[in-house]
């Protein structure tokens, strides 16, 4: 048995890859199912719910939510960097191709996102979870905790808007990028470049750095989920359109 089970795929590199991909499919869908969960679904039902239940919900069930919401988040970067270690082809040249362009597009989008589940929503939807439960057990609301759960719901939004590009890359480094032929360093660096100025400008805009956090003006692509649907299909296609006039 212990021949044979040495003699098995799965106890080799390839394994690795498999149960990587595995792992990284299951966190994903569980991390992107669930900001899609709280911006479709909880957010635009919170809105109708009077101060007393929404409390209650933003008590107990918030709190459930966010932990697999934030460690789905995790564990996707943790088999992602272990698929990147397994994967025998990561190496040498492969991300100075189209491929590898790609999912560096998707990886750049990916990090930003995690950054602001770890480092904006969890941190500043604490507070918010605080200040309801304080106020369920008879003590005074806290005034801060409106802009936290402003600052909160801008990022979540910005990560949804993010994760219609950084999905379709991701996908795209097997799909789509093999039939693109033609990178040079020029193409690559002007490609990554402009994604990483569009992405850091939208980064920038949610959390509150290019005039503040305030409804409208530049951040009403946030005010409402389905005009952040469409920012995120517009983001896409841009950078589509890019890749397809960089790399054809």
């Amino acid at each position: 048995m212990h021949v044979l089970a040495a003699s098995w795929p799965l106890f080799h590199r390839v394994g690795g890859v498999i149960l990587s991909r595995w792992a990284h499919f299951l966190a994903g869908i569980t991390w992107i199912g669930i900001l899609y969960y709280f911006n479709f679904v909880q957010v635009p039902s919170f809105a109708g719910f009077d101060a007393g239940a929404r409390n209650e919900a933003t008590a107990k069930l918030v709190p459930r939510a966010l932990w697999w919401f934030r460690w789905g988040a995790m564990l996707t970067l943790l088999s992602g960097i272990s698929i990147l270690a397994f994967q025998d082809n990561f190496k040498g040249d492969y991300f100075k191709t189209p491929p590898g362009v790609s999912i560096s597009t998707g990886i750049l989008l990916a990090l930003v996102m995690f950054c602001n589940v770890w480092f904006v929503i969890w941190p500043n939807q604490k507070k918010v979870i605080a200040n309801a439960q304080n106020v369920l057990a008879g003590g005074e609301a806290d005034p801060a905790a409106a802009a936290s759960g402003r600052r909160a719901l801008l990022a979540s939004r910005t990560n949804t808007l993010f994760s219609i590009p950084m999905l379709f890359f991701m996908a795209a480094t097997s799909h789509f990028a093999p039939f693109h032929t033609s990178s040079t360093s020029g193409k690559r660096g002007a490609f990554l470049g402009i994604a990483v100025v569009i992405t850091a400008i939208l980064e920038l805009n949610a959390l509150g750095v290019l005039g503040g956090v305030q409804p409208g003006g530049a951040r009403a692509y946030l005010d409402q989920h389905k005009n952040t649907i469409i920012a995120g299909f517009v983001y896409a296609a841009l950078l589509i359109i890019l890749f397809e006039a960089f790399f054809s």
